[in-house]
């Protein structure tokens, strides 16, 4: 159970972890994480994953494999090139108008894996995480890009910012916004297939 709860946390936070942050995370002493962390690398290393485990001194991250690579930045490639789709729009609306806010929250306002799609709003450089050791998340806000494209000196300048931002359906939304669940990636890439 250790191992799976180390991955989910790896899964969805996009920067290295250390064990000491992990074990905090999971309620688990550093030993126990360290060994979980240990099984996962091997687990992935057999290349049968498109996922692997990066590790650099005390820190963790996944990442996708080498043998992926190309793949994945073609289809990257791919994704950030055109007009934006309805899903980035809608995304990306919210980052401006509720952040900093996780991908969870995000996710739990939208209904629909943003993986992806956060992916490319940041490739953009529309769309920026913010490093907060503090929290184990990753919290997502715009840019100054972002903020110099509309011509605006920040976000409260938005249209309505104060009535959007305040919207009690959205608040109570992301006032529920749990961990998101691994089995929901299928249906959720139907989505972000539109991308």
């Amino acid at each position: 159970m250790l191992r799976a709860k180390v991955e989910s946390i790896l899964f969805v936070v996009n920067r290295p972890l250390t064990v000491a942050k992990l074990a905090e995370v999971c309620g688990a002493k550093k030993a126990e994480v360290a060994e979980a962390v240990s099984e996962l690398a091997e687990a992935y290393s057999d290349g049968k994953s498109g996922l692997r485990l990066l590790r650099h001194g005390d820190s963790v991250q996944m990442s996708t494999s080498q043998d992926t690579s190309e793949l994945v930045g073609t289809f990257l490639k791919d994704e950030t090139t055109g007009e934006m789709t309805r899903p980035s729009l809608e995304t990306l609306t919210i980052v401006a108008y509720r952040g900093p806010l996780t991908k969870p929250e995000l996710e739990q306002v939208r209904g629909v894996n943003c993986s992806l799609i956060l992916r490319n709003l940041m490739m953009r450089g529309l769309v920026e995480s913010l490093g907060d050791s503090s929290h184990p998340l990753t919290q997502f806000r715009v840019t100054m890009d972002f903020l110099r494209f509309l011509g605006v000196a920040s976000v409260e300048e938005l249209p309505d910012y104060d009535l959007l931002r305040s919207d009690e359906n959205v608040t109570r939304a992301m006032e529920n916004a749990v961990g998101p669940s691994i089995g929901s990636d299928v249906n959720d890439s139907k989505e972000e297939g539109k991308e």
